[in-house]
């Protein structure tokens, strides 16, 4: 059984301050790491993860069991548990991420002065990241790939719940640095389930660390947002709205509504509000909601909607402004596109929402006046995911507005430099 090291708050602040450094100096040979190298150490990863399947799911059923005896939500649960089919799709994806192009050196912008200087804009890595998070264990490999690919160190520090199965899944990423040449200590976890150690990260381990990711709920982001003293990439909560227009075609509406919302529950890219067209409420409503409750979801409704469709609860103010993570969904009928715009604008995390139309106009409305991180049209809330837009994976959605937003894929982990070519010019 693998169990968490417990230390003194001194001894958490003095292993923090060790792993930051032995992270800042793995920095420049893994930006210097050729793509060849780096891919290398991915494809080494992803066999390790498959050939100590059983040690990563004998890690997992202890996270499992103890999580049962702790009392975890359904959707902790489910973001917690590993099976063969997880696992594989873990190996899959650090595969994925390995076929993608190495976004380092990349040369994203150039231009010749009228002096004759020849500037380039040029990708480079963004240094050592920080990445905590809560109950997924495939965080684990999709941060840790993701990393090595733009040139990054990371230090990884997940919950304490799902603590056996990232060890497990933390030792197949070090098998492949290794295999490949690669420092070892290019992706560390954090070795300790203490609170402190957060907190040390937050402060940016003596100048160690450059960048935080958090993912998780919204206190764990609250808190990172608040107390960090390097720079965030914000991930809030998933408060994402579907809104069935009048244009929208029924069979279409049914079967988006019930993935977005029961696909898997506990992602933050579930459908948490439905809004629904007043013009088409007694044609669409009645057969969506019953599509949702047949599929074991809960409705909770304003008046007009129970009125239409009795086995629903009455909503409160709380209903439209919870990320459920669960078999819950919101209701509400609004006056148009411009309704849902407004309700949108009003409650929303600005994660992802979706339209659900065949009118352009409404479309283009929707897409132009919602400033979310990702909008879709005639698509599932599900497909938030930096996997499903051709990232092979992703760290988390940023919901923020700088630098990064939307899925944090490896083109996201980059910053940029400037090169400027001459030929003796000087400035008068």
């Amino acid at each position: 059984m693998l169990k968490s090291h417990e230390l003194s708050g001194t001894d958490t602040v003095a292993t923090m301050a060790d792993v930051g450094r032995r992270a800042r100096a793995a920095a420049r040979p893994l930006a210097l790491a050729t793509t060849e190298r780096k891919n290398a150490a991915l494809a080494a990863m992803a066999d390790a993860v498959l050939r100590r399947q059983s040690e990563i799911l004998e890690a997992n059923a202890i996270d499992i069991a103890n999580g049962e005896e702790a009392g975890l939500t359904g959707s902790f649960m489910d973001r917690l548990k590993l099976n063969p089919s997880r696992i594989r799709a873990i190996a899959d994806g650090i595969r994925e991420i390995a076929a993608l192009r190495d976004p380092v050196g990349d040369v994203i912008a150039e231009w010749d002065r009228p002096n004759g200087l020849h500037i380039e804009r040029v990708r480079t890595p963004l240094g050592v990241i920080g990445v905590i998070y809560e109950s997924r264990p495939n965080v684990t490999a999709d941060a840790g790939a993701l990393c090595l690919k733009a040139g990054n160190p990371v230090i990884l520090r997940g919950g304490s719940d799902s603590l056996n199965s990232s060890s497990a899944i933390h030792a197949c990423l070090v098998e492949g640095l290794e295999a490949a040449g690669l420092p070892k200590d290019a992706i560390q976890l954090v070795p300790t389930a203490d609170r402190a150690a957060v907190g040390e990260m937050l402060r940016g381990l003596d100048g160690n660390l450059d960048v935080i990711i958090p993912r998780g709920g919204k206190s764990l982001v609250g808190r990172v947002q608040t107390e960090a003293r390097v720079p965030v990439f914000a991930h809030l909560e998933g408060l994402c709205h579907l809104y069935v227009d009048r244009s929208a075609k029924l069979d279409m509406a049914v079967s988006i509504a019930v993935n977005a919302k029961m696909r898997r529950t506990g992602v933050c890219g579930a459908a948490e509000t439905l809004l629904v067209d007043r013009a088409v409420a007694s044609t669409h409503l009645v057969p969506i909601l019953a599509a949702l409750r047949e599929a074991g979801c809960a409705i909770h409704a304003d008046e007009e909607v129970i009125k239409a469709f009795a086995d629903a609860t009455p909503a409160t103010d709380a209903d439209w402004v919870t990320e459920y993570l669960d078999a819950i969904i919101a209701v509400k009928l609004v006056d148009g596109v411009e309704g849902a715009i407004e309700h949108i604008e009003t409650f929303s995390s600005h994660h992802t929402e979706a339209i659900i139309a065949e009118d352009a106009r409404a479309v283009e409305k929707f897409f132009n006046e919602i400033d979310s991180a990702i909008l879709l049209h005639n698509a599932s809330t599900q497909f938030a995911d930096g996997g499903e837009f051709g990232m092979g994976a992703e760290i988390g959605i940023a919901t923020g507005r700088m630098h990064a937003r939307g899925p944090v894929g490896v083109e996201q982990l980059t910053s940029f430099k400037y090169r400027v070519r001459g030929a003796g010019q000087v400035r008068p």
